[in-house]
């Protein structure tokens, strides 16, 4: 038998290439093997999914809260409108008030100065009558067309009255008087002159309305 060289066979043993193992299964977190699938690439991790999802979640609560953001600034610009809206009609009820209220006591007081107009004017009639003093009549006078301006130039307009149709609005009859047939219902005369201020009437003039009578008409 011929003697066998060990110490080359075992030099060619080291010599050889180490076989490669590739162990191609798959676990899992739990350390479970997971068949199927040759790459570790045909398979999302559990972990990556689990994150996906809780990504998800949180964009979609996200955008939900968002859009209640949205809803509830909208809703505060609504409300926000309508006070607004309800303050300045407000304010304009409160002006609208003031200013009836202080029309409302001017006129007032321009009425109870009415008055004193008739009174100077029935002083004037009276001088031009009896023939007194020109120059006290010629003050009378002065005195009671600086009276009526300034009542004028406050808002106050008299009430046309003689030469004009009978208006029970603006004019109240004190008496009645046979005319002729054009001033039938025409306001011949006036006691006292009538008075408005704005759409208010402080006074009717007083007036002495014509009534034609035909002939054969019983008065």
């Amino acid at each position: 038998m011929s003697d066998i060289d060990f110490e080359s066979t075992d030099r060619n043993e080291e010599s050889e290439d180490p076989i490669p193992v590739t162990d191609k299964r798959k676990f899992n977190t739990d350390g479970e093997r997971v068949a199927g699938g040759d790459s570790p690439d045909d398979m999302i991790s559990p972990l990556v999914t689990k994150l996906e999802d809780e990504i998800n979640i949180e964009r979609m609560r996200r955008e939900a809260a968002e859009q209640k953001l949205v809803g509830v600034q909208k809703k505060f610009d609504e409300l926000r409108a309508e006070m607004e809206k309800e303050t300045a009609e407000m304010r304009q009820r409160l002006q609208r008030n003031n200013e009836q209220r202080m029309q409302l006591e001017k006129s007032d007081f321009i009425t109870a100065l009415l008055p004193i107009l008739d009174n100077i004017n029935l002083a004037v009639s009276a001088a031009e009558k009896e023939g007194g003093n020109e120059n006290l009549l010629d003050g009378f006078k002065g005195v009671a067309r600086l009276f009526e301006q300034t009542l004028i130039s406050n808002g106050v307009e008299p009430i046309a009255a003689v030469g004009l149709e009978f208006n029970p609005e603006l004019h109240e009859a004190v008496e009645m008087v046979e005319a002729g047939e054009d001033m039938d219902w025409k306001i011949v005369g006036e006691f006292t002159k009538g008075y408005k201020f704005g759409e208010r009437l402080l006074r009717p003039a007083r007036v002495q309305v014509g009534r034609w009578l035909p002939p054969g008409t019983d008065s």
